[in-house]
């Protein structure tokens, strides 16, 4: 009677995910975990991350909380530390945290616009500037590394009174493509993922009550993503051989226009 073995895609892994808490990063955290990567979640919300390691461990994953903004640079820092120390050099970094925040740009809400730069675009480079040195350090000795940041259709779309979420996002994915000019050469993969409406909790910070009705509206109408469908491309991505780079991946809804 033969037995057959099956290889965790992602076993030797070790992963980092930004913004775990909820959504796409708790669910893409899940998933990288049970292909076998060991998997650090980072947010702000301490109890919520520890009882997402606590169901990776119960499951038989491997998972470290750390709870951190990824505005603190510092901060940010000494997570990788801690990261490297208890499990190993990070050679896949989900750079997950952010937030959405529309408004009409005559209302001047400066405090908005502000929250959206300080954490889609400072907190993303503070956490590339983290982990960079541990990707490249991994692709050295095991042939590849990932780094994948959450962009978005807005990135590319035009939206009514989303203009700094949709400049914030236009930022991810140019700075990913000019990323991977400077780091693919050396081993690290550099992808933006780019989903549309996705059923999650970005939505419920949302004030402008014009954008509210039209996200509700549109998600009573059409069948819109999952967080799930986002976390299997960010594995489908690492888990390409090491000689594949996927730059960017868009994810829409079928109905979505």
């Amino acid at each position: 009677m033969s037995t057959v073995n099956t290889v965790l895609p992602l076993a030797g892994r070790v992963a980092v995910v930004t913004g775990a808490s909820s959504g796409i990063g708790e669910a893409t955290a899940e998933l990288l975990a049970e292909r076998g990567a060991k998997v650090a979640v980072l947010a702000r919300r301490a109890d919520r991350l520890d009882a997402l390691a606590a169901r990776i461990e119960k499951d038989g994953g491997t998972a470290l909380a750390v709870a951190v903004d990824v505005t603190d640079a510092a901060a940010l820092n000494a997570a990788a530390e801690r990261i490297e120390s208890e499990l190993g050099t990070v050679d896949l970094l989900f750079n997950n945290a952010g937030v959405m925040l529309p408004s009409p740009v005559e209302e001047l809400r400066t405090d908005l616009w502000q929250r959206q730069i300080d954490l889609n675009i400072t907190g993303l480079m503070n956490a590339i500037g983290a982990f960079t040195p541990q990707l490249l350090r991994a692709a050295g000795e095991k042939g590849v590394a990932d780094l994948v940041n959450t962009s978005s259709i807005a990135a590319e779309g035009v939206f009514a009174n989303f203009a700094v979420y949709t400049g914030s996002k236009a930022y991810v994915s140019h700075m990913s493509r000019n990323l991977r000019a400077e780091l693919g050469p050396r081993g690290v993969r550099v992808s933006a993922v780019q989903p549309g409406i996705v059923e999650s909790e970005l939505r419920e910070h949302v004030t402008d009550d014009a954008a509210n009705a039209w996200l509700t509206d549109t998600i009573a109408a059409i069948d819109v993503l999952e967080s799930a469908d986002i976390a299997a491309a960010v594995a489908y991505l690492a888990q390409q051989p090491a000689r594949v780079n996927i730059p960017e991946i868009t994810i829409m809804p079928t109905a979505q226009i």
